[in-house]
């Protein structure tokens, strides 16, 4: 049974404020990761409190750098149910994990970071951790 949207309205809203794009459906989830999408960086948001605490202020915080994906979407584990299963389908090369972050290049995974590398770490350095993620895979935003 899903979590109730009035509950995780909040937690959905703290990422959506700052350009995350939501995949509800695995429509969603294919069209954002679709081939030629470029960097694309999908969060498994979670009601749990690393992902309150640290998972998505370190996300915020990693996107106010120079480099960072070019579009950033979210599924809600435990609430986009279908959309969930299906990131997790084309993530099948790694465990499940909520929260999680993982950068896809042209509708390829080639980053991962799971809730064992989030728990228990400040939001700057999750932002840290991300942005050397962007560097390594990301075309540098334009700037000006």
């Amino acid at each position: 049974m899903p979590y109730p949207e009035l509950m995780i309205h909040p937690m959905r809203e703290e990422l959506t404020r700052h350009g995350v794009e939501e995949a509800r459906t695995p429509e969603d989830v294919d069209r954002i990761l679709a081939p030629g999408s470029g960097d694309v960086l999908m969060v498994v948001n979670s009601v749990c409190g690393c992902a309150a605490g640290c998972a998505r202020p370190g996300l915020v915080l990693s996107l106010q750098g120079e480099v960072r994906p070019s579009k950033v979407a979210t599924v809600f584990a435990g609430a986009d149910i279908a959309a969930t299963a299906h990131l997790r389908e084309r993530l099948s090369m790694y465990p499940p994990s909520s929260p999680s972050f993982a950068l896809f290049r042209d509708g390829e995974p080639v980053y991962m970071m799971h809730r064992h590398e989030i728990e228990g770490r400040e939001a700057a350095a999750i932002s840290r951790s991300l942005q050397e993620a962007y560097q390594a895979h990301c075309a540098k935003a334009e700037v000006g």
